[in-house]
């Protein structure tokens, strides 16, 4: 029987997984579904919702298997804590594809146009994607708590501790597949910023178009950053966490602590379509677009069936034009 702390978390866990759904599957078709929204960077921004709908879809519920709700065999807790690890290196991976696109058109604005082409773009959504599934990989090849375990085919309680060790948690998942990118675009976009400030100050002439140009670039820039804000701010607890656990005593942390920092990340893949929606307006026009299209015209196709129009009693045809 579930504790009143395990209810809680549950639930929470369930809120958050509709949220990531019903706020990322929007994204996903304004940005699918839309010409204007075919630039590299929007490829780049549908692989993170796709990720963050996957979040609230498969990683969430496998979260709440994992934590001991469910007795599996050690495989298939390790292969379901795995999936949750792919999802978040698919993330860091896009959200690092993101900053580069970035400082490319900043660096290369003449030529970057035909250095990043939407084929290419789509080509390193497939790489982020395939490299978060090569890095979530090792315990399943044997980085894993299998020694001093039952057997691979009797039953455990399922817990991602209990399969995924800390020294691959710690060493691997934070410092060298999360941190190490996070620090990489830190400084991307700081240099992004110094180089847009002395664009628009310096080097071009206000109210022309590489003026409005760089502009743009820069308001862009600054809602991106705020994307790379609130994923520091979801994931680095939980990380943090993890170090204090493995580098020192791990009964100093409750699990209560553990089970905020796994909510607060999950949050993160929930927010960011409010990002998308307030801060990015070609996304805006594409939310406006979707909803006119599928809503108003809807109810006018409804109003028009239930009031038809006459017909002309007079029995005459229509005009028809003919183009000779």
């Amino acid at each position: 029987m579930m504790s009143g702390e395990t209810t809680v978390y549950t639930v929470l866990e369930v809120l958050i997984a509709i949220i990531c759904c019903l706020g990322n599957a929007p994204v996903i078709w304004a940005v699918w579904s839309s010409c204007a929204l075919r630039e590299p960077t929007f490829c780049f921004m549908l692989s993170l919702a796709v990720a963050d709908f996957l979040v609230g879809f498969v990683a969430v519920p496998f979260a709440v298997l994992v934590d001991g709700q469910v007795s599996t065999s050690f495989n298939v807790c390790l292969i379901i804590s795995c999936v949750v690890i792919m999802l978040t290196m698919a993330s860091v991976l896009s959200l690092l594809a993101i900053a580069v696109d970035r400082y490319l058109r900043v660096v290369i604005p003449l030529r970057y146009r035909k250095t990043v082409t939407e084929r290419r773009s789509w080509l390193v959504v497939g790489s982020c994607w395939f490299f978060a599934f090569l890095l979530s990989s090792p315990p399943i090849l044997g980085w894993n708590r299998q020694e001093g375990s039952p057997s691979r085919n009797s039953s455990i309680n399922c817990r991602f501790i209990a399969v995924i060790p800390g020294s691959y948690m710690v060493y691997f998942n934070f410092f060298l597949c999360t941190l190490t990118p996070l620090l990489v675009m830190t400084v991307l976009y700081f240099y992004i910023f110094c180089k847009i400030k002395s664009n628009l100050h310096g080097k071009v002439r206000c109210g022309s178009a590489s003026h409005i140009y760089y502009q743009k670039e820069r308001n862009l820039a600054q809602s991106l950053v705020l994307v790379l804000l609130l994923f520091a701010i979801g994931w680095l607890p939980l990380h943090l966490m993890n170090c204090v656990a493995y580098f020192g005593n791990a009964s100093v942390l409750p699990r209560m602590g553990f089970h905020v920092g796994i909510l607060l990340s999950h949050s993160n893949s929930a927010v960011n379509p409010i990002v998308y929606a307030f801060k990015i307006p070609k996304i805006q026009e594409a939310f406006l677009r979707i909803w006119k299209s599928f809503f108003v015209c809807r109810d006018y196709s409804q109003t028009s069936q239930s009031n038809p129009t006459t017909e002309d009693n007079t029995g005459s045809q229509p005009n028809i034009v003919i183009n000779k």
